[in-house]
């Protein structure tokens, strides 16, 4: 009897598709016998007909059938579907084989063969599948587990303005937003999504007389505030993490100008890589919307004309074009993730820091 613990309480499935009734009636019964839940299509069409609607963990199929080969089901099996697919021949030749291996099959079995061996290599395919399922379990679990912790460190960095926990998710959302609508790589922009929040984990350097005056810095406190990216950089060098490699990166050159006049470097364009660029935009915009001890925060109109304005000059131009192309999408996550205060533009100033950042 197979052990049935491998889809805990729920019987495996299993497809069985052949040309010939005799064989699908004699594996079906063998299955079920088993203690497979078992069903049979006569063709490969059929067979993907069947798994529009039912689920299978594995698919047995034959390769010499008229219409649809095996191999183009199997193809098209693993193109869409996350089944595994064991093959059956009555004659193994070379380029079957290693056709087969190269599409993914999980197994190759040459008729004739004996039910009880078939049974054998369901039961090692399906005990393969629970294997894997569990390791990407535990992967999630420990990834997760990861990306909390680091969230945590950051909030304790930042834990003196009562907005930081929305505003470091925030900047994450509009990282993910900004590399998805520049074409990144899914792999890039999980990346930036995850990195993104520790650009200001440096701060924590700062001390508090500095962080939390309401009023403008003076030249030498100005000074002590910019190291937080050289701070940040620090913390998190020497990883082999990429997550927190980006993460370093954008610590560092988050806060440098497209024309040369930011910190700590005063590089330019696009010496200043990508992730940097992309969180210059998104953090600026969060910290015009948000309040902050030395200011209120700003109305999105305004906080738009700024950025605009600052194209070419603060921001990379292409990343500006597409923030203002996609502002409402930027908008939506400022206003889903926290709280955006209504401001009645009449008799409304800048701050003293924000006069002088934006004169820089």
């Amino acid at each position: 009897m197979v052990d049935l613990t491998i889809r805990k309480n729920e019987k495996p499935s299993i497809l069985v598709v052949d040309d010939e009734i005799d064989l699908r009636h004699l594996f079906k019964k063998a299955m079920e016998s088993a203690g497979y839940d078992c069903k049979t299509t006569e063709n490969g069409k059929a067979a993907l007909e069947v798994m529009e609607t039912t689920y299978f963990d594995v698919v047995i199929s034959d390769i010499n059938m008229p219409g649809m080969t095996g191999i183009e089901l199997t193809e098209k099996i693993l193109k869409t579907y996350s089944s595994d697919v064991i093959v059956m021949t009555g004659k193994v030749e070379s380029h079957y084989y290693e056709e087969m291996i190269n599409l993914g099959a999980s197994d190759f079995v040459e008729k004739p063969f004996s039910i009880k061996e078939l049974i054998l290599r369901v039961n090692r395919v399906l005990k393969e599948r629970q294997l894997k399922k569990e390791a990407e379990i535990n992967h999630e679990e420990i990834k997760h587990a990861y990306i909390d912790s680091i969230h945590r460190l950051v909030m304790a960095s930042e834990f003196k303005d009562e907005d930081t926990g929305d505003h470091i998710v925030r900047i994450g959302e509009y990282s993910k937003l900004m590399a998805q609508k520049l074409g990144m790589s899914h792999k890039e922009i999980e990346i930036i999504y995850y990195a993104a929040p520790m650009h200001d984990v440096g701060k924590i350097g700062i001390p508090d007389k500095i962080m939390l005056k309401p009023g403008k810095l003076t030249h030498e406190e100005f000074e002590i505030m910019k190291t937080h990216t050289t701070i940040g950089s620090k913390l998190l060098s020497r990883s082999k993490s990429r997550i927190l490699n980006m993460a370093r990166e954008i610590a560092m050159f988050h806060h440098e100008k497209y024309n040369g006049k930011g910190y700590p470097d005063q590089i330019s364009g696009k010496d200043i890589p990508i992730s940097g660029r992309i969180v210059a935009i998104a953090d600026t915009f969060d910290a015009l919307t948000s309040r902050r001890p030395y200011k209120d925060p700003y109305p999105p109109e305004m906080s738009l004309d700024i950025i605009q304005k600052e194209r070419n000059k603060h921001f990379d131009p292409e990343i500006t074009d597409i923030f203002v192309r996609y502002f409402d999408d930027f908008l939506k996550i400022r206003e889903t993730i926290g709280t955006l205060t209504n401001i009645n533009l009449e008799n409304f100033m800048l701050s003293e820091r924000d006069r002088e950042s934006i004169q820089t």
